[in-house]
């Protein structure tokens, strides 16, 4: 194992990657069994220190200060090799690093990045981003938390819950909402440094929850009365809630590189396991029906390799990503569906043996599933997709699908390979259901779009083949649903004549 030193954020990349997937997996696999460890709450105190002991972290934090400069195809292969041995390991290094470093390093005081981050190099602390509130999850524009002014300090009060590492960070961005002298709240949002070490910022756990999946990480409810320096308040280039949307799209941005390592892992488990096990005589691997899902599985490994080749242009603190949500918006919610899928694949291949926590599909499956649902629900997401889209055509007086994106810069490759399927009308009072629906289909024509580009890079061109022909049937069959026009409606008073049981003897 390489030998830590002050001088190891300079070290080449591929050696400073290598060390830490060394690290990872002798904590995992050797000091540790991980598949006994996900089965409880929180991690040993050991597993992180050797974790953490190389300070993977310096790849977020600037030279200027230490660290590796926070070039984002290294902080995406970072993630990617946490999210093979762990994904509540790489989550944690996410949140730290898009929801805490990287916004610091851009919005911060230089007074405050120069304390926080040597903390960060010198003593491993981790920090993490404090927005949900109990009455205002998805609608953060109204929440509750306050702060007001006093002297050289920041006074900050309210509730938050379901912020990562509750109770572990040493450092939280906290937002919260001016307060005005009638009492009322401003529109716009703020963040601020809180350091939990300091007198007058410590959080207040009121309740650590019973999360379902990611055990590692532990989730709560924080009651939040603290005074915070004003050198410690973010200054936004414009407004609070653009420099929200630039944190959060940038995080968007970032989430193939925790979706990649752990797809490779659920493909690596299923090829693994399909070439050993037989049945009837001959090995999993050559039936069918096993082949068409490991051929979705290298499709799902494509696409995620090609959003993190796409996020390492885009995604670095220097451009301003808060009108990006449409891109942004379609990376996470297809890549966290791929996610959920790869999971829910290895165990129908593995079978009875994968339906435990302590296997890693079994495992797989709770601990991607909130993925789905945190940083925005998918279905909402999805519906925002289609906003934006319809938004768009009304602007170009543009209503035939296929012209549309035809010229879109995040589309045009990939609408060539979908003429036939794209050149119709667009309806433009879909009804919500469908909204999600066009948004889905947006979100794979999108991710086709950025398969093309991988392959013209040099990517090996069997996968790209075989990954554009799967996202090109799933398209159609999105499509398909989109263009069904029969709606079921909810039936509330459904108790009456609907019991089958005194129908039987009918």
């Amino acid at each position: 194992m390489i030998v830590n030193s002050p001088c190891r954020q300079k070290e080449p990349f591929d050696l400073f990657l290598e060390d830490f997937r060394i690290r990872s997996n002798h904590a995992y696999r050797v000091r540790a069994d991980i598949d006994q460890l996900s089965t409880r709450r929180g991690m040993p105190p050991f597993v992180m220190r050797e974790v953490m002991s190389g300070n993977p972290l310096s790849v977020n934090i600037p030279e200027e200060f230490g660290g590796r400069g926070g070039h984002v195809h290294e902080i995406l292969a970072l993630l990617s090799v946490a999210s093979y041995e762990s994904l509540a390991l790489s989550l944690t290094l996410g949140i730290n690093s898009a929801l805490f470093l990287q916004p610091l390093a851009k919005y911060g005081s230089e007074e405050a990045k120069k304390r926080v981050f040597d903390r960060f190099m010198t003593a491993q602390n981790m920090g993490g981003l404090m927005i949900t509130e109990p009455g205002h999850g998805s609608d953060a524009l109204n929440m509750q938390t306050s702060f007001s002014s006093s002297g050289d300090l920041y006074n900050i009060k309210g509730t938050k819950h379901w912020a990562g590492l509750t109770g572990w960070a040493d450092f939280w961005l906290l937002t919260a909402r001016e307060q005005m002298k009638n009492g009322d709240l401003k529109r716009d949002i703020d963040f601020f440094v809180c350091d939990v070490n300091q007198d007058g910022q410590q959080i207040v756990v009121e309740e650590f929850f019973d999360n379902l999946g990611l055990y590692q990480i532990p989730y709560g409810r924080n009651r939040i009365n603290v005074e915070v320096p004003h050198l410690y308040r973010l200054q936004p280039q414009s407004t609070g809630i653009k420099l929200l949307l630039d944190l959060l799209h940038r995080s968007r941005y970032q989430f193939p590189g925790m979706a990649h390592g752990f797809i490779q892992r659920m493909m690596d488990e299923a090829l693994t396991h399909t070439r050993e096990r037989s049945v009837s005589g001959k090995r999993l691997l050559e039936y069918d029906q096993v082949q068409h899902r490991l051929v979705g599985l290298q499709s799902s490994f494509t696409i995620a390799s090609a959003m993190c080749a796409n996020s390492s242009s885009k995604a670095g603190i220097e451009n301003d990503l808060s009108a990006n949500g449409l891109e942004a918006n379609a990376i996470k919610s297809y890549v966290t569906d791929l996610m959920q899928d790869a999971a829910q694949s290895l165990v129908q291949m593995v079978g009875a043996k994968a339906y435990r926590l302590s296997h890693i599909g079994g495992r797989g499956i709770t601990d991607s599933r909130p993925f789905q649902i945190f940083e925005g629900s998918n279905d909402m997401l999805y519906s925002q997709i289609s906003d934006a889209i319809v938004k768009q055509m009304k602007q170009f007086k543009e209503s035939n699908l296929f012209d549309y994106l035809n010229t879109n810069s995040l589309t045009s490759k990939a609408t060539g390979y979908l003429k036939e399927l794209l050149d119709f009308k667009l309806n433009f009072e879909l009804p919500q259901r469908k909204m999600v629906e066009l948004g889905q289909t947006i979100s794979r024509i999108i991710s086709m779009e950025m398969v093309i580009d991988l392959g013209e890079k040099g990517f090996r061109n069997d996968l790209i083949d075989n990954t554009i022909s799967t996202l090109k049937k799933e398209i159609s069959s999105l499509i398909g649903h989109l263009n069904f026009t029969d709606q079921a409606n909810i039936v509330e008073d459904y108790q009456e004549n609907s019991n089958w049981f005194s129908l039987a003897g009918l």
